[in-house]
């Protein structure tokens, strides 16, 4: 019995440690990730994060590709649509996106405690209010020319913006309706379909721009307006696929008149998330404006608007695991389940820290053909050498806050991120970068040093926040007795 028994154990032994040696790192690397990782929750997540990561990347390249057909025809075309563009998502897509942020945590969370009439009420709800919001910033980019020319912009430069916003103004009110309805769609974790309804539209806008720049008298004005009817295409096919597919028969009734009812409750969230999300934009964009301050503004400038647009691709990865943390948190807790709310928020923390040291690696080993597709100075290319060591801190610290963030919307905190986002940034962040910048003479690295100081004060205000805050669900009851509210 007792050879028996050992010559059973051999195999056994061999397969676990001492068999195939080329399998052995692989066995013990996939055994430390199962200890460290939910597996289960991580693949869930990954599966969810992946086509919301596609979709992101598609809307955004819809407005670039517009500055792209611009700025083809010539130097003024390329300042002016560069400029517009800055200008709109400063003043309009961010705050669009942050108004959208309410129903993260109202249909989140609606979701998972099942009542999901109210999803479709507080969408509706959601739409009025960027509807409202779009007429009033419509108005700030009527104006675009004056207010840039207020802040010692070059006159041409501005009149050349001015007319692109002007034919860009259609686009914004499409822009509301569709982060709304992609919110309602992402609380539901419908979002492979996404992709399909992202990617159409970018390809039809191609041909789109291409024909009224190039193939009618419009020329540089067909290429704000071609964004604004592809945007436009986007939300017809979103809403056509909501009211028409049989999935949503329950959280989609059709239209209804009780929806204005919910206005001030959704604009409750919708206000202090979009003040979230425009904080954050806006200090970067400050970063810049402090670029053209400095001795030598051209290189100093171009630089930062390199890392400026570096970070922001980086984050654009990441937002996908921010939007599976706000959508797994709000469905949980919607559901009566804190705790696994919390698994599933420190499996996505972990998860962006890979993805960031991933891209990290990236660009330590890319980063002059990176810096090549922006300037072919070598000057330039040597200085962004220099940044990458810092653009690997901020990548990595912006990658924990946007999990941390969409956590917060998750859990409806956004006045709370607010008063974090507004004290770390524009108290801490912003003067360092200052001091460091222009007292200390370190320049465009002192001015990252400050965004890296906001960024790690943030993530850590918010991770305090995460872990000292209760855990309750938001009171989702719908008058007329048809729902109960929320009960842990």
């Amino acid at each position: 019995m007792s050879t028996n028994t050992s010559l059973d154990e051999v195999p056994l032994l061999e397969v676990e440690g001492g068999g195939e040696s080329d399998n052995k790192g692989g066995r013990r690397w996939w055994w430390w990730w199962k200890k460290v990782v939910d597996v289960e929750e991580a693949k869930d997540q990954i599966l969810f994060s992946l086509p919301m990561i596609l979709t992101n990347v598609c809307f955004y390249l819809i407005t670039l590709a517009s500055v792209m057909f611009a700025g083809h025809l010539g130097e003024l075309e390329l300042a002016g649509s560069t400029l517009a563009n800055s200008w709109a998502t400063v003043t309009g897509f961010a705050f669009m996106v942050g108004l959208s942020g309410a129903l993260e945590t109202l249909c989140g969370q609606g979701f998972g405690a099942k009542l999901y009439r109210i999803l479709g009420i507080h969408l509706q709800a959601s739409c009025i209010i960027s509807f409202l919001f779009s007429i009033a910033i419509s108005l700030i980019w009527f104006y675009t020319e004056p207010i840039l020319l207020s802040l010692h912009q070059n006159p041409q430069i501005s009149m050349a913006a001015a007319l692109y916003m002007k034919y860009l103004i259609p686009g914004l009110f499409a822009y509301g309706f569709l982060q709304n309805i992609l919110r309602f769609l992402q609380t539901q974790s419908v979002v492979m379909p996404l992709v399909f309804f992202s990617l159409v539209p970018l390809c039809i806008h191609v041909g789109i721009a291409y024909a009224l720049v190039h193939c009618t008298t419009l020329g540089y004005k067909g290429a704000p307006l071609a964004a604004s009817i592809s945007l436009w295409i986007s939300v017809l096919m979103l809403a056509t696929y909501v009211i028409c597919a049989k999935k949503f028969a329950n959280t989609w009734n059709g239209f209804s008149l009780e929806s204005f009812h919910y206005i001030l409750i959704n604009l409750n969230l919708a206000l202090p998330s979009a003040a979230m999300v425009c904080l954050e934009y806006w200090a970067f964009e400050l970063l810049v404006f402090l670029a053209g301050l400095m001795p030598n503004s051209e290189i100093s400038t171009s630089l930062i608007a390199m890392c400026v647009n570096t970070e922001a691709i980086a984050y654009m990865l990441t937002y996908g695991l921010s939007a599976a943390a706000s959508t797994r948190v709000s469905n949980e807790l919607g559901a009566g389940n804190p705790e696994r709310a919390r698994n599933g928020m420190v499996v996505t923390l972990k998860l962006s820290v890979v993805l960031a040291l991933i891209f990290v690696l990236a660009l330590a080993f890319g980063h002059n053909i990176w810096a090549g597709f922006f300037s072919s100075s070598l000057i330039i290319t040597q200085e962004f050498a220099s940044m990458a060591p810092f653009l690997a801190i901020s990548i990595t610290v912006d990658a924990v806050q946007g999990v941390l963030s969409g956590v917060a919307r998750g859990c409806g905190w956004q006045h709370l991120a607010v008063f974090a986002n507004l004290g770390t940034f524009y108290f801490i962040g912003m003067p360092i970068a200052c001091l460091a910048g222009f007292l200390f003479k370190l320049y465009v690295k002192g001015l990252w040093i400050g965004l890296i100081c906001g960024l790690c004060c943030q993530a850590c205000t918010l991770m305090l926040i995460t872990l000292r805050r209760r855990w309750t669900p938001t009171d989702l009851s719908l008058s007329g007795g048809r729902e109960n509210p929320i009960v842990v």
